[in-house]
């Protein structure tokens, strides 16, 4: 079978139909709920994963873009959860070294004593990582590190720590997950939501009901286990299960500003280890753009599209400016996001969100239904792993052992060039030129401003499961993420391509671009 016939959407859905009873369903196509369904397809289990809106449509796609242990949580003396992500962090570099890059962080140093303090604790992280080190760390002069930062505040600073930690792309890792894991058997739908679950005679969870949300056509699926992997949605499946459950998921806001390259122009990173609240505060270079963030703000409410507050725009801007020379304005944002943090609840009521441990836990319902709140993307793989073993010791599924440590993710190629900024396509990039060769125009670029090409949102629909114009600009091609208004001068070419590839009219096409317009307009301050 052709590509484009494997990731079709109705062929998906034929598949889905003729299965009599799955093996696992997952709920939420995240990346956990991603990372499950490719453990389970891998390890040979019947899979069905169904996703109410797109891949990474919710935290999954708006994180700080980092494949890290976690510098703070060895602060935190959380030694057991910075170990296993930084094995992760390896083996992520490995399996998906199109989309995972070594970056070097910098810790500015403006007293004496944190050139030797970071030093040591950094040591100790270079050493966890074990043979998996993507680099140790050093002290870096004064005369170095402004060559290195160039927009570095001078004023008393002393020097840096230098560190290695991992980079990525998440929204298109996830991407790439979900086809590795349709090429390995299993069944992926996103736009299915579920909207309840179906039990037998001993109240025992025996599958669920979906909507196709395209269609409004109602799915009845049967499984031998149901696992709720919905991030900060889980309460509501856990509520579907029980009425009047008790809340398991405290979400955790992080927002993060965009800016141009000119306020960092650099390949390092800077990592400022104390905000005034406690936490640390990263400026990622990013694609050709800087990432400041995060937060880390307790909210009450759980929405799809999360907004950052003032406060939170306010706090990042005047923290980001204390480090650098050239100050940041709110007109200087190119992209405001915001995302939510599905942390395992605190058993009583002053747990705040630094305390709250960012490791999985995987709950068993009393009838039987399988949820996983916590983690982050970095250890996605592990939280699979730890997921079906814990099915399997049920007595749900007959044993069969994990096999995703190594194994390559969709596109996986040695990437040491990123200039062409096709690179995140990975072994795809031959395909998309195949495709310009036969079509001069899908060369084109969307907007006359930006590198993107037609051709892009082409391959987004035939072999990406992009069914929306914000499906392309801001998971697919990272656009909205990168440069909000631009991403609406975009919208009715892109809006154009997707409508002559699945097929659908200009009334499709008008208000594609007007919820597009609506939705876009929410990252611009």
């Amino acid at each position: 079978m052709n590509s484009e016939q494997l990731f079709n959407r109705d062929h998906l859905i034929d598949k889905a139909e003729q299965v009599e009873e799955w093996d696992n369903i997952i709920i939420g196509g995240g990346s956990t709920g991603l990372g499950i369904a490719l453990d389970s397809a891998t390890r040979g289990y019947k899979t069905l994963l169904l996703e109410q809106l797109d891949y990474a449509k919710g935290t999954s796609s708006r994180s700080t873009k980092l494949v890290h242990g976690g510098v703070r949580y060895l602060a935190q003396a959380n030694i057991s959860l910075v170990r296993e992500a930084l094995k992760e962090r390896g083996l992520l570099e490995q399996n998906a070294p199109h989309l995972v890059k070594n970056q070097t962080f910098l810790i500015p140093n403006y007293t004496w004593w944190e050139g030797p303090y970071y030093t040591l604790g950094l040591k100790a992280y270079d050493f966890l990582a074990g043979e998996l080190s993507l680099g140790s760390s050093k002290h870096i002069s004064k005369n170095e590190t402004i060559r290195k930062l160039p927009t570095i505040k001078k004023d008393k600073l002393r020097g840096s720590v230098s560190y290695q930690d991992g980079q990525f792309d998440d929204s298109r890792l996830a991407v790439n997950i979900a086809q590795t894991a349709i090429e390995k058997g299993g069944v992926l739908l996103n736009y299915f939501k579920v909207k309840n679950l179906t039990k037998d005679g001993s109240d025992k969870v025996s599958g669920v009901v979906s909507i196709d949300q395209e269609t409004g056509k109602e799915f009845t699926f049967k499984s031998k286990a149901v696992i709720n992997a919905t991030g900060v949605f889980a309460d509501d499946i856990l509520q579907m299960d029980k009425p009047g459950s008790k809340k398991r998921i405290q979400p955790s806001q992080g927002v993060h500003l965009v800016f141009d390259k000119k306020f960092l122009p650099s390949e390092d990173a800077i990592m400022i280890p104390k905000t005034d609240d406690g936490r640390v505060l990263f400026a990622v270079p990013w694609h050709d753009k800087v990432i400041v963030g995060t937060t880390d703000v307790m909210v009450d409410n759980h929405t799809t599209e999360p907004n950052a507050t003032e406060k939170e725009v306010d706090f990042i801007l005047e923290t980001f400016n204390r480090f650098i020379e050239k100050k940041a304005t709110r007109d200087d944002i190119k992209s405001i996001y915001a995302g939510l943090r599905p942390l395992a609840a605190p058993e009583d009521e002053t747990g705040k969100t630094k305390e709250i441990s960012r490791g999985h836990k995987i709950l068993v319902s009393d009838s039987g239904l399988i949820s996983i709140t916590g983690g982050k993307w970095t250890t996605y793989r592990k939280m699979a792993e730890d997921t079906l073993n814990k099915v399997i010791s049920l007595g749900y599924l007959p044993k069969k052992e994990c096999v995703t440590e190594h194994l390559f993710i969709h596109g996986a190629m040695k990437t040491e060039e990123r200039d062409n900024h096709l690179y995140v396509y990975g072994s795809d990039q031959e395909h998309l030129q195949k495709l310009i060769e036969k079509e001069k125009s899908l060369g084109e670029k969307i907007h006359a401003d930006l590198n993107y090409l037609n051709v892009e949102v082409l391959w987004a629909a035939r072999h990406e499961m992009a069914r929306t114009v914000e499906d392309v600009l801001a998971r697919r091609v990272r656009v909205l993420f990168l440069d909000a208004k631009r991403s609406i001068e975009m919208a009715p070419k892109v809006a154009e391509i997707l409508a002559k590839e699945l097929s659908k009219d200009q009334q499709w096409i008008d208000k594609q671009i007007q919820d597009y317009t609506t939705l876009a307009k929410g990252y611009i301050i």
